[in-house]
């Protein structure tokens, strides 16, 4: 039997893990881990160890995930995991000296789940959606999944091959440069309902999320909750972002977006835009019965849409490695993802008759767009959102709408 200390003893901060040659010294950690016998409250006081090195810390998470799914037995669901694909090509392919941003990253989710389902009862398929995308992303996820022994449970969806359509959830999309990853979404969670699929995972096209963790989803799914999703922001998650991306001004935007999406904020669902949840079908039925928006936005929306069918949703921690070269928000420019963000949060809202702040919806109304976002991204925030404490963002006693809408308004007049 292995040793536990003598496992976490080798772990490393200095790697790679959007590498796929990293992602298979985590599962050999895993394996080590999991031989050492342990239990998890164990594997959870590794894993919120700083001290520790992060590939340990990440293949905690999947010795948990590991010991839910070896518990599943008859209860064990049929699951679609899907992502939407747009500018990904390169990730999809292998790295090499001519991609040097490649992550292989179909092939490398094809081999996480059969490291963490091949002698479970779990019927799953995996689901690459493009969602218009400029470089037939459908086209390269193709050809890797021919390349792959378990090539056959992969299905490749286009989204411009789905709309028009004059009935179902993608109704009001008109055009594929009218989707930003939203659409897409759609159309691989509607195919999931027709499969006849239990639920739905949904993750992001690069490495940044070992499906290995897919146990951590399910252990809550089959215990009776109809909806779970991942929080970065818990104290037991593991987690290496690029945070360095945005400017000073990220603060003005995320206290925007917290008041605006209050009735998910309060709930504790901190983290939004984690690319690790999973949809029940019953929930799924009711979020795709009127979807309000098809732009970035889509999360919020999709758990608006749950809640307002009397669906609960738990949260889990998880590790997540940012992959941030050949990121959507890089490709297709920071602001824009951030105005379909706020723009696309305040129209759920409305769409979905959430509780929200009114006058901060307002302010998004006047202020939410690419120009005017991409000035208040540069600028120091006022005192009062510096001064706060992060979990704090959101609420009006640090900072007023009324107060919010003058400083926007002189940083925008100085342009």
């Amino acid at each position: 039997m292995a040793d536990l200390a003598h496992v976490t003893s080798r772990g490393s901060d200095d790697v790679d893990l959007t590498d796929p040659e990293a992602l298979a010294t985590t599962r050999g950690l895993a394996g080590e881990l999991l031989d050492a016998d342990p239990d998890v409250d164990q594997l959870r006081a590794v894993g919120r160890d700083r001290a520790v090195g992060i590939d340990v810390r990440v293949a905690t998470k999947l010795a948990e995930s590991r010991l839910v799914v070896d518990r599943l037995g008859d209860d064990a669901p049929a699951l679609q995991v899907q992502f939407a694909m747009w500018g990904e090509h390169n990730r999809l392919r292998p790295r090499s000296v001519d991609n040097p941003v490649g992550e292989d990253s179909l092939r490398v989710k094809l081999d996480q789940l059969d490291w963490l389902l091949a002698d479970s009862e779990v019927d799953w398929r995996l689901v690459a959606v493009d969602d218009g995308s400029p470089d037939g992303d459908w086209a390269t996820a193709g050809e890797m999944a021919q390349q792959h022994d378990l090539g056959e449970r992969v299905v490749v969806l286009r989204l411009d091959e789905a709309i028009p359509t004059d009935r179902g959830p993608l109704v009001g999309l008109a055009h594929v440069d009218d989707s930003r990853k939203g659409g897409a979404m759609v159309l691989g969670a509607q195919h999931g309902l027709d499969d006849g699929r239990d639920a739905v995972v949904l993750t992001d096209a690069d490495n940044s999320v070992d499906l290995g963790q897919l146990g951590l989803l399910l252990g809550p799914f089959v215990a009776g909750s109809p909806v779970v999703v991942g929080d970065r922001k818990h104290p037991d998650a593991v987690l290496r972002k690029a945070e360095a991306r945005w400017g000073p001004g990220i603060l003005v935007l995320r206290h925007m977006q917290r008041m605006v999406g209050r009735a998910l904020f309060s709930r504790g669902l901190r983290d939004t835009q984690a690319a690790f949840k999973l949809f029940g079908r019953d929930a799924l039925v009711d979020i795709l019965a009127a979807p309000s928006t098809f732009g970035f936005s889509f999360d919020p929306d999709w758990l608006y849409g749950a809640l307002g069918g009397g669906h609960e949703i738990a949260t889990i921690p998880f590790a997540f490695v940012d992959s941030f070269a050949e990121s959507a928000s890089l490709t297709q420019g920071p602001m824009t993802t951030w105005e379909s963000l706020l723009v696309g949060l305040t129209a759920s809202a409305r769409g979905r008759d959430a509780d929200h702040d009114r006058d901060m919806a307002a302010l998004v109304d006047d202020h939410g767009n690419v120009a005017d976002l991409e000035r208040i991204i540069v600028q120091q925030p006022p005192p009062a959102l510096s001064a706060a404490d992060p979990g704090g963002l959101g609420r009006p006693e640090i900072l007023s709408v009324a107060d919010l809408r003058r400083w926007i308004d002189e940083v925008v007049a100085v342009g």
